[in-house]
């Protein structure tokens, strides 16, 4: 089994690759202090397994997993936690591995014996069940074999075709398998909905324009784009505008 541990501590990645190493028959291809370079290193390594603290700065442990969990060749994941009794309940509600702090030898065996696949419907359960969902940091998108990690707050605008979504971001554009419906619900304070096929960053709105048939249209900052506005969401982009320059 090749393992891949993932702590912002490195004295806890240096305790996990001892307790593996003592074991034998298991393999520690990589160390990652976050989640970024976690979910870069499990596209590059392929790791069976990743070991996977919850607290972390940036993206966190259960954000790291939820965006495996979409991954038809995901590793399993067993996280390692300080949490108290109450949110550990949550774990064991929704058959989730974990090991708790300081960990033992023992203990980790047991959990690397019955370690499992993830489902984004485990990991949302358990942020429901401690009242402290959050939404994703970022969107995960791969593209060409490459893994790309888009903070939220680049992202321009989103625009239906099809079963895909084109994210439009600072950097350039990518393509994702999420529906846009979802990405609608997550980040309900960051999007607008100004069509049926397209969702835009309420920070990037600048203004409201119309062409030579009368559609509307509306003007993006960091953008050329000019995304039509159908006449249904018309009145509230004019609304949040008004909202802006007051």
């Amino acid at each position: 089994m090749n393992i891949l541990i993932t702590d912002d501590e490195p004295l806890a990645r240096a305790r996990l690759r001892s307790l593996i190493e003592e074991m034998g028959q298991l393999q520690v291809v990589g160390e990652a202090s976050n989640g970024k370079e976690a979910l870069l290193l499990s596209h590059q390594l392929k790791p069976d397994l990743i070991l996977l603290d919850i607290r972390m700065p940036g993206i966190d442990g259960l954000e790291t997993a939820t965006h495996l969990a979409a991954d038809e060749s995901a590793p399993a994941v067993i996280f390692t936690t300080a949490y108290g009794d109450h949110a550990l309940s949550a774990f064991e509600a929704n058959a989730i591995d974990y090991l708790l702090k300081p960990i033992r030898k023992q203990r980790l065996e047991q959990a690397l014996k019955k370690a499992r696949h993830l489902k984004a419907s485990q990991l949302q359960n358990i942020r429901q069940h401690e009242g402290q969902y959050e939404t994703r940091s970022h969107i995960c998108a791969h593209s060409r074999g490459t893994m790309h990690l888009i903070p939220i707050e680049e992202i321009i605008c989103c625009r239906a075709e099809h079963k895909y979504v084109t994210i439009y971001y600072r950097r350039g554009e990518i393509l994702i398998e999420e529906a846009l419906k979802s990405l609608e619900r997550e980040f309900t304070e960051y999007f607008l909905r100004i069509h049926r096929n397209t969702l835009i960053a309420k920070p990037f709105l600048a203004g409201l324009e119309k062409d030579k048939q009368g559609r509307s249209h509306v003007v993006l900052r960091d953008s050329t784009a000019r995304p039509e506005v159908s006449r249904r969401h018309a009145g509230t982009v004019k609304k949040i505008l008004r909202q802006f320059q007051s």
